[in-house]
Order: C-alpha cells, then structure tokens, then sequence
C-alpha cells in the first residue's frame, strides 16, 4: 500500500466508526472494498493489518459499538471477509475471536441492525470471501451461522436471499473438498458434518409443498453443480435426483424454471454426462412440462455436445411442435419424418395456443427465437427441416396479416389471436431472414419474397415490421443464385427488384421518418453489394429511387438525412446517383454529389449528417471516386479545411481518417498499413518522401493535424498523435530534406505550437516546409504524449488516494482545497 494511502487510513477508520459523521454516499465505501481486494490479492493481508492496526481496530469497534449506520456495518463485514479470505490472515484475526464476534451471534446478527438488508447483505457477503479455506468451516460449522443461512434462503429481500442461497452452495463445495479424491459413498456417515447438514436441509426443502422453498433449493443446487464438477457431485445427485423426478409428477410442476436450470446444469456436468438416469429425467421433463416450459429445456438439449439421440430427437420436436400446429391449422403440414410422433404432445400444444392471445404470443415468439438461434449451430439436428420452417415462418407472418386460410376452427382461432400482433410478426421476419442461409424449394421461395414484398406494401405494417421485413429482404436478395454465368441478376429476380424498389419509392416519401430512414438503410446496402452489376442498375435508373434519396438530403429529421448521404454515397461510388443519369431532366443542369455533401458538411446544424459525410468522403478517397480523383488535392484540402472548424469532435477525428488514407496514398502505401499495425512501415525513399511531403503540406495536412494534436477530445488527439508516429517512422531520418534552403525555420512553427498547446489557436501556422515539419516531429515527444494520452482522463481522481480524500472531504475531516473535486 502507498505510504500517502498509510497516512489517510487512521482518519478513513475514525470517520467510519463515528456516528456523528455518517458517510453518505455507498458508492465510495463499494470502491473502497473494490481496492482492499486488490491490495490483498497482491500482497500479505496479516502484513497489510500489521502495518495499519487501524484497521484491526475498525473491525474490533463494530463489536462494541450499537449505534453504526447499516452502510458502516455493512462495509466492515464485507473487510472482514476480504482479509480473512486468505488463510493466514484468518488465524490471525480468530486470535483475538474478532471473526466469530463479527458473524456469530453476539454481533451484529444478534442486534437491531439486523433488521436492515444491507448489514445482511454484507454478513453474507462476508461469510462468501472468507470461504475460501478449510479453516473457515470451523466458524460455519459454529455460532448458529448455517441456520442463520437456511433462514436467510427466505429473506424477503430478493439480493439477500440469492446471495444465502449462493453461499450455501458455495459452503456445500468447500466441505467436500477435502473427500473429493475420496470419492465418499451415498450414506450418511461418509459426509462431513457440514455437507450432511446442509444436503438435509435441500432434501427438506425438495419435500416441501410450498413452490417459493422448492425454488430456492433448486437455485442453490444449480449453482452447486454449475460451479463444482468433482466425482462427489455425481453421488449427489444419485442421491437428490428422486426428489428432483418427483417434481415432475406432481400437476402443476412447482418452480419448473428452476427446474429447467437445474436439468440443465446437471446435463452440462463432464461428471454426470455418462448418467443414464439423467437422459431419463430429462425425457420425463419434456414430456410433462408445458410446451412454454419445455422450450428453454429442449434448446438446452440440443446444445449439449454429448446427448443420446432419441432425446435430441424428443427434444427436437418439442421445439418443432407449435410450428407444425400452426400449419396443420391451414392444411400445410406434413409430419417430418423421425421427428414428431403420438397427438398427446400436439394436443396440449394447441391448447397452449389458443388458450389466450398472451400465451400464443408468447409461445410463438419464444419457439421462433429458439429455433433461430438453433439454426446456424454445427450441433442442430440433421436433417434440418428447412421446407417446414419457412412454410411455417410464411404461414405465422400471413396469419397476423390476415391472409391466412385457415383449415379448421383452429386456424380460424390463430387468425383471430395472431391479427395484427406486432411482436409475433417482428419474431417471424428475423427468423425468417436467418433462414436465408439455407435453401429450400424454388416455390417456397417465391412465397418467401412474396409476404416480404407484401409486408412492405401494407399501410398497417408498423415502422419496426417494417424495418424487420427490409432487413429479412436484403438477407434473402442476397442469398439468392445469381444467372448463369454469375455475370448479371436472374430475369425473375429483376422482374422482383422493379416491384420492390416501386414499394421503396413509396417509403422513401412516408411521412414517418423511422420508415424513411429504413428505406434508405436498404438501399444502401443492396447498392453496396449490387451496385456493380447492371440488372440492378437498369432496374434502379428506371425508379425514382435516386432523385428521392438525393431529395431526402434536405430531410428534417437529422437521422434520416445522415442516412440520406451514406446512401447517396453508395449510389454515387457505382455512378447510380440521380444527377448522373436523370431521364426526367434531359436538359436540367449537373448537379454535383461532391458539392452537396460539402454543403451538408459546411452548414448543417446537427453533428449525424456531418459524420455521415466525412466518412463517405473517407471511403470516397479509399476506393477512388470519380469525382476526388480528378483533383485529389483539392478534395483533401477543402475537407480538412471545412472538419478542422467543426465543433463535434467525431467529425474532427473522422477527419484525421482520411488524413490518414491520403497521407498512406501519398506514400504510396496501401491504407491498411496504418499506425495500429503490429510491424512497423517501411521507410519512404528520400525523393518520394520529399514530393509526398510537399502534397501535404499544399493540402494543409500538418496544420490540421497540428492542430487536431492539442485538442481538448481525448480521442481526436490520439488519432492525430498515432498519424504523426506513422510519417516519423516512414519518414526515416529524412536528412535529404535540408539540402536545399539551408536550416528549416522551426523557430516559428514550435512558437505557434506552444502557443496552441496553452490554447491559443487563431493564429494559423501559414506555409510550412517539409523540412521545418519533420524538424518539429522527431524534436517532439510524440511517444510521451501518446502514453499520456491512453491514460483515462479521470485516472489521477481514481486513484486510491484521491478516493481516500474524497471520503474524508464528505465528511469535513479535510481542509477546503485537499479533496479532489471533479
């Protein structure tokens, strides 16, 4: 510990056990926690209270002392349980029985205070560190604490009694360390005392009519066996698993969700994998739990690495099961071979459907999530059943549009629950855009893009479906074959594009700007991936499509407009841009995609346009724009030029972005070697370091960066730091540069810096010579700074010191000017 830390904690302890002075704010003291925790991983924790016996002493005045606010008492049994966590400094403090006084019965659990959930928080919290050796059951085993424990199991604070629960596991696998390699047998007299005790109280509470016991018992059982995997937890659950299958008898299950997780802990056991007994009862779980039960548990089963495959398979059609109702409602299901067998399982799930509009919602919603997060993992079952999902996806999204037809009285009752449930259609269009990634047939197909093409023609779709189905579109667009030859766009697919892009068209003009901003979204990246191909350019030249978008840049919603001018960046990279190309205006004059982003970037009022477009500005300059080409120079300079002025900071480090790609093209180094490799960049030549030099300095590159170098946004200096360490290591010693002109004035360039650094930066640095430039870079410390810089702005007001001030300052034990104040 730091000496200046040493000095302060007598005060910090006086302040604590001072009722007169109650520390207000608890954040300071979890702090406080958080650093005696790091100091005693480090180091001895006996050595630590050797050197600052006011901490002994802390801990010996919370014994005495009735009148300690809960958040004081808290604290000092949460310390206690950091410094006895390690062994030694455990018998150090049972020399003078503070630790039995601390969490047995004559102390704080014996009084008043414990009435308050936080001092019975911080005993459990307490008890959990310094549980960490054999030397701590001694103290459990004593003084009533285990009791005190069970009891705490059914706190009426939800914290309190988890964190019981968590320590009594957490006891349970201490206890048995010692008999691990032992591999004690199920009777009774193989278990140390503690385990017996604790392993009774579980069995007592599996008995149990009341549900809120059951699923405390089942919590703690499933952190035991999440967190222990020694050959002792197998006879454990030998030993616990009738009670558990008892459960499953008993109508209705009580706790099934805490049992589910203790199934599932249990199966994720590499002990308990090869039990038998276990896939049994786990077949018995899927077949007497609710289909909404039985879902989490079923996905559960599917994931495991080892499982028996008739209960992958069981597990399977559980998941499946609701879906293959859903279309045997409107005469489309055909049962999947192997899969799904027997009516019991169908018929309680239909029940679960049409028993409410809440509980289908729910079912359907919980089905498709799981099943979409089964799809892209290599253990899902083979063969997957692509046909029946996506008809069955289809079928759901027509049965909330209404367009369903219904084949019974069943499908007549999902159409009625299903009608227009917002939650149930965005479930369906995500699982059905994870979908894509398979095939299926070619009629299933074109269903697919037909409810799609449908949901985004509908005014009762609302902004989020709508921004679903966009999203499920693309994802389909672009899994589809291309033609023959892989050169252009299928003649159905184009045929398809021209009806969708009539269906973007209407909105783009919507007058809800979350759709408009979709739309734009869309076109942007199905222009990304298919703006080279010239099917999709004949379709989208013959729509309005471009001329909206463009429009759409002058939009009153910021976001929309900042989505506006990505998408206009896209368009413009593969020539798709309206100005380019307008049939409507043959004689009308060009209009510049360049010149209007600059406009944007140069007056608009709100900061997500401006970064919009300096960012396709940077990806203009990377993938070599027609437009930047032609006077790359004065491209570069008017951007800098307008980015240097910003007052949004990102705008400003977007701009040192494409500093970098133009500095890395100047010198004739692809972009992708930038300052954040590994290697270092290869030293330019003297001749094309002068001329690349001399293009940066036209460009006012240096003064930007310069600049950028002393701003008051952490990150924009870091950027530009990191863009001056590149040109010094590319540039090498540089000494060619001084050959003509004599010594470089760097005089006047480092008096201008100076002058920046302190903040006065009106004052432009004029025309610089490469020689005088690179004279200011090797003269500056440019590797101190960047170590300056990575250090988090408020690392000196974290640091245990100024915490320290800080929580005396509260209190008013320091003077005026000695806290840090931030």
């Amino acid at each position: 510990m730091d000496p200046e830390c040493s000095q302060l904690l007598p005060a910090l302890c006086a302040v604590l056990v001072d009722p007169r002075q109650p520390v207000a704010d608890d954040t300071c003291l979890e702090k406080l926690l958080d650093w005696f925790k790091t100091v005693t991983e480090a180091g001895s924790s006996v050595l630590l209270l050797q050197e600052n016996p006011c901490l002994v002493e802390l801990l010996s005045r919370v014994l005495v002392s009735q009148d300690l606010s809960p958040g004081t008492l808290s604290f000092s049994l949460r310390l206690a349980g950091i410094f006895a966590a390690q062994e030694s400094c455990f018998q150090y403090l049972q020399q003078g029985e503070l630790l039995p006084g601390l969490f047995g019965e004559l102390g704080p659990r014996g009084g008043t205070a414990w009435t308050a959930p936080a001092v019975r928080s911080g005993w459990t919290q307490g008890l959990r560190s310094l549980a960490r050796h054999p030397s701590a059951l001694h103290v459990l085993a004593d003084h009533g604490i285990l009791d005190t424990i069970f009891s705490l199991q059914e706190d009426s604070s939800l914290f309190v009694a988890s964190a019981a629960g968590q320590l009594l596991a957490h006891i349970l696998g201490l206890s048995m360390q010692g008999h691990a390699q032992g591999h004690p047998g199920p009777q009774a007299c193989d278990w140390p005392a503690c385990a017996q005790r604790i392993v009774g109280h579980l069995e007592e509470a599996l008995r149990s009519p009341a549900t809120p016991r059951v699923a405390r018992a089942l919590n703690a059982l499933t952190t035991m066996f999440g967190h222990c995997h020694s050959p002792w937890t197998q006879v454990l659950w030998v030993r616990l698993s009738p009670l558990v299958a008892r459960l499953l008898e008993k109508d209705p299950i009580p706790a099934a969700h805490p049992l589910v997780d203790l199934l599932l802990s249990v199966a994720r056991s590499p002990v308990l994998s090869s039990d038998c007994g276990l896939w049994e009862t786990l077949a018995q779980a899927l077949s007497h739990l609710s289909p909404t039960q039985a879902g989490p548990l079923a996905l559960g089963i599917l994931k495991l690495q080892d499982c028996p495959q008739a209960l992958s398979t069981q597990a399977f059609a559980v998941l499946l099961q609701p879906l293959v109702c859903v279309l045997k409602a409107t005469a489309q299901a055909t049962r999947p071979p192997g899969l799904l067998g027997g009516t019991t399982s169908a018929s309680v799930t239909v029940d679960a459907l049409l028993s409410s509009r809440p509980a289908c919602v729910a079912l359907l919603c919980q089905t498709l999530a799981h099943l979409e997060l089964l799809q892209p993992m290599p253990q899902r079952p083979s063969p997957w059943p692509q046909a029946l999902l996506l008809g069955a996806a289809v079928t759901i999204l027509q049965l909330c549009r209404g367009s369903a037809a219904p084949a019974s009285d069943v499908g007549g009752r999902l159409c009625v629950l299903l009608a227009g449930c917002v939650r149930v259609q965005r479930a369906a269009l995500d699982f059905l855009g994870t979908l894509s990634q398979g095939t299926g047939p070619q009629e299933l197909v074109t269903q697919v893009l037909a409810v799609l093409l449908a949901y985004l023609e509908s005014p009762d779709s609302s902004p989020m479906v709508l921004k679903k189905a966009f999203q499920a579109t693309l994802r389909w667009l672009l899994s589809l074959p291309k033609a023959p030859g892989c050169c252009d766009l299928d003649p159905k697919l184009q045929l398809f594009l021209r009806e969708l892009l009539a269906v973007l068209q209407k909105r783009l003009c919507s007058p809800c700007w979350e759709v408009r901003d979709s739309g734009l979204e869309f076109l942007t990246q199905v222009t990304r991936h298919w703006g080279g191909q010239a099917g999709f350019q004949h379709v989208l030249l013959a729509s309005e499509v471009p001329a909206l978008a463009e429009q759409l840049l002058r939009d009153p919603e910021r976001y929309v407009r900042a989505s506006a001018v990505t998408a206009l960046g896209q368009l413009s990279g593969h020539g798709l841009h309206a100005t380019s190309a307008s049939p409507g205006h043959p004689g009308g004059q060009q209009r510049s995609p360049l010149q209007d982003l600059l406009h944007i970037l140069s007056t608009d009022s709100e900061g997500f346009p401006r970064r919009a477009v300096m960012q396709v500005f940077t990806e203009w300059l990377r993938d070599g724009h027609a437009e930047v080409a032609e006077d790359m120079e004065r491209f570069v300079a008017r951007v800098l030029q307008v980015a240097s002025r910003d007052l949004d900071w990102e705008v400003r480090a977007q701009g040192l972005e494409l500093a970098l790609v133009f500095l890395a093209q100047t010198l004739s180094q692809p972009s992708s070697s930038c300052p954040y490799a590994v290697a270092p960049p290869e030293v330019v030549p003297p001749s094309r370091l002068a001329q690349a030099l001399q293009a940066l300095c036209r460009v006012r590159l240096f003064e930007f960066a310069f600049r950028a170098l002393f701003d008051c946004d952490r990150p924009v200096a870091q950027k530009s730091c990191e863009l001056l360490l590149f040109l010094r290591a590319k540039a090498g010693p540089c000494d060619g540069l001084q050959e003509a002109g004599g010594s470089p004035d760097v005089a006047s360039v480092e008096a201008a810096l100076q002058r920046w650094r302190v903040g006065e930066q009106d004052q432009p640095l004029g025309d610089l010579e490469p020689g005088a430039v690179m004279a200011v870079l090797r003269s500056m410390d440019l590797d101190g700074l960047r170590g300056t810089l990575a250090e988090s702005s408020d690392h000196v007001e974290k640091s245990p010191q100024s915490l320290l001030q800080d929580v005396l300052a509260s209190v008013g034990v320091l003077g005026e000017n000695e806290a840090d104040c931030y």
